[in-house]
């Protein structure tokens, strides 16, 4: 359905452009290399009505011009008309599949649909569960409550987490809250941040978390980040994180590297993941990890025991419909938690997400 309906835009697209063309023929354009300079610098001075309307004006005048298609198409995704952007970048890549630059814009406009959701206000809700039973059992359940809005500057959300353990005892079981917000900031075209903070009066949640991660997207599908991780249980403890990332058709792959700074010394650890997608939204990703720290955020205090871990994930994130979306996941994890000593940890998640108003 989906495919179908990006066909129909590419034909509605070219059919525009017959429509157009006669009207245009009398103003023709005798130097297109001056003309894609002079409205490339109408873009960037941030002037994209007129720059698209003088772009699709080149492109009518010189159909086998791709760089001027690449421009056009660029120019309608920073008006976030993502799905127009991306049928007229299609038009060019249906005769010239191996454009370099044509497979840059392209990937770089499916990165930035998938930040500009058309959900504007949300609610949300979720559950997971951790659980390992050496050297003792222990079971971690957390029922997530929240909603989210999509503003000018990117998505923010916030809600209540309540976190329940039992242990051995089966009369030992704790409840207590969290409190949690996160932002999402587009800073520019090249820019993107995360911007995180919790906080709980409780014992077993870490009293404080915050947050900050700061990417760059590069030619070619790439993007880097670089982040820092704050927790505070019964001391401070800081984490610090780097990846590289790539899109790759309809895959994703990302390496990311943590570093943990702890009062022995500073320990590593690094996760590899592989998305593969089945349209803009929906994907099945495979999460391979091994070292000291959590690609996760720690959300109890016994994950500080960890000295080592090797761990596998499967996540899949689905719209059940328009308004519904889906994401379901399981992991495990073989950890180390003394010294010689390992045990066997298991952990599944599922969520919701129920769009109240679209854009």
């Amino acid at each position: 359905m989906h495919r179908k309906h990006h066909i129909i835009l590419i034909i509605c697209y070219l059919f525009s452009f017959l429509l157009v063309s006669a009207p245009l023929a009398a103003q023709y354009t005798d130097d297109p290399e001056a003309e894609y300079g002079r409205i490339r610098s109408i873009a960037f001075e941030g002037n994209y009505q007129e720059a698209a309307v003088a772009a699709r004006k080149l492109v009518n005048e010189y159909p086998d011009y791709g760089d001027a298609r690449i421009l056009l198409g660029r120019i309608l995704a920073w008006q976030k008309k993502y799905e127009l952007a991306a049928a007229v970048i299609d038009t060019l890549l249906m005769t010239e599949p191996d454009n370099p630059d044509a497979l840059s814009a392209r990937r770089d406009i499916t990165l930035w649909s998938k930040e500009n959701t058309p959900v504007a206000s949300d609610i949300r809700i979720g559950y997971s569960f951790d659980s390992f039973s050496e050297p003792y059992s222990r079971f971690w359940q957390i029922f997530k409550a929240g909603g989210g809005h999509h503003f000018n500057f990117g998505p923010v959300t916030a809600g209540i987490n309540a976190g329940n353990i039992k242990k051995d005892d089966p009369e030992m079981s704790v409840t207590e809250l969290q409190f949690e917000a996160e932002a999402w900031p587009t800073i520019s075209d090249k820019n993107y941040a995360y911007i995180a903070y919790a906080y709980s009066p409780g014992d077993y949640f870490p009293s404080h978390r915050a947050a900050l991660e700061l990417w760059q997207i590069l030619p070619d599908g790439w993007a880097v980040s670089a982040g820092l991780n704050y927790y505070y249980f019964d001391r401070n403890i800081f984490i610090s994180g780097l990846s590289v990332e790539k899109y790759l058709n309809k895959f994703w792959f990302s390496l990311k590297g943590y570093v943990y700074f702890k009062d022995n010394g500073p320990t590593t650890s690094f996760y590899l993941n592989g998305r593969r997608y089945f349209n803009d939204t929906d994907y099945l990703q495979l999460t391979l990890g091994t070292g000291t720290a959590p690609d996760e955020p720690f959300d109890v205090q016994t994950d500080v025991e960890r000295l080592n871990a090797n761990s596998v994930r499967l996540a899949y994130f689905v719209s059940l419909s328009e308004k519904i979306k889906m994401r379901i996941g399981a992991g495990y994890s073989r950890e180390e938690y003394q010294e010689g000593q390992l045990r066997n940890r298991f952990e599944g998640n599922i969520n919701l997400i129920y769009a109240l108003k679209m854009k």
